[in-house]
């Protein structure tokens, strides 16, 4: 594996898991079990209001090779076929959906010691072409990503940024939207014993000069409990409590309030993955 920088993807990760990871305001049920063969199925159901969708996940391992099937409720059957290593540091994959016969794409993914590339092409005869990489070391990495309409020539996307890491601290700076956007994040672990962790995320329009921002904490209270909260500009304010009650087996809670519409009803959600 390699040790270099993290793909541009990646960068403002650990920060962004913290504020946002897991929470879930609806109702969801995962169960999931495996065999020796390499053989797995996950079944998740999500009840979303008054509508409930779920899928069926196969997956199965070879070698290098990993092959997933998943069937939604709308009979939708999604492929997605992965060769890792097929070069020393390349990961390969194809995927596509049926019905839709537009859907096929080709991910390229190819890490070294000092940089990373990651390629989608869509597989029609006018694709969308999307390109990523970075430069640095596995504490610092600095890239860009752009993304390409052969239809009508257009670029649809070109972002920026530079990441740093450390066991401790990470902090990344984002310049997204077609440089509409900058957007920065910082993450500390104060306490490894409890995993006692901050962070926050500023985001500022540079048309609009307007300015957005999220801070949040995450920490253990007992070695199978974790407990997150968080706070926006906006006024929302969100706790999340997550149990392992069993290994792999997690069961969270998850809270979000509105301190600016105060007759506004608190939103609530669970989450029940199972793995026996």
């Amino acid at each position: 594996m390699s040790k270099g920088p993290v793909p541009f993807a990646n960068i403002g990760k650990r920060a962004k898991d913290l504020l946002y990871k897991d929470y879930n305001f609806d109702q969801k049920f995962s169960l999931s079990t495996s065999s020796g063969s390499g053989l797995n199925l996950t079944a998740t159901g999500v009840k979303i209001n008054e509508d409930f969708i779920g899928d069926i996940r196969t997956q199965h391992k070879s070698s290098r090779t990993t092959i997933d099937v998943t069937v939604d409720s709308d009979s939708k059957v999604s492929t997605t076929v992965t060769v890792d290593e097929a070069l020393t540091g390349l990961k390969t994959s194809f995927a596509f959906k049926v019905p839709d016969h537009k859907s096929g794409k080709l991910d390229l993914q190819y890490a070294h010691n000092r940089f990373s590339l990651n390629s989608t092409i869509g597989l029609t005869s006018a694709p969308l072409v999307e390109l990523a990489a970075t430069v640095g070391t596995s504490e610092l990495s600095i890239g860009a990503e752009v993304g390409f309409d052969s239809t009508s020539a257009a670029v649809t996307k070109y972002n920026s940024g530079i990441g740093y890491n450390k066991s401790d601290f990470s902090a990344s700076l984002l310049l997204a939207d077609k440089g509409e956007t900058l957007k920065a994040s910082y993450v500390h672990l104060f306490n490894p014993t409890n995993g006692a962790t901050v962070a926050a995320e500023v985001t500022h329009k540079l048309k609009t000069r307007e300015n957005y921002f999220t801070v949040g904490s995450s920490h253990a209270l007992d070695p199978s409990t974790l407990l997150k909260m968080r706070f926006s500009n906006s006024g929302k304010v969100g706790l999340l409590c997550q149990h392992e009650w069993r290994p792999k087996s997690l069961v969270t809670l998850s809270a979000e309030y509105d301190l600016k519409v105060v007759s506004a009803p608190s939103r609530i959600g669970m989450a029940i993955s199972l793995k026996p």
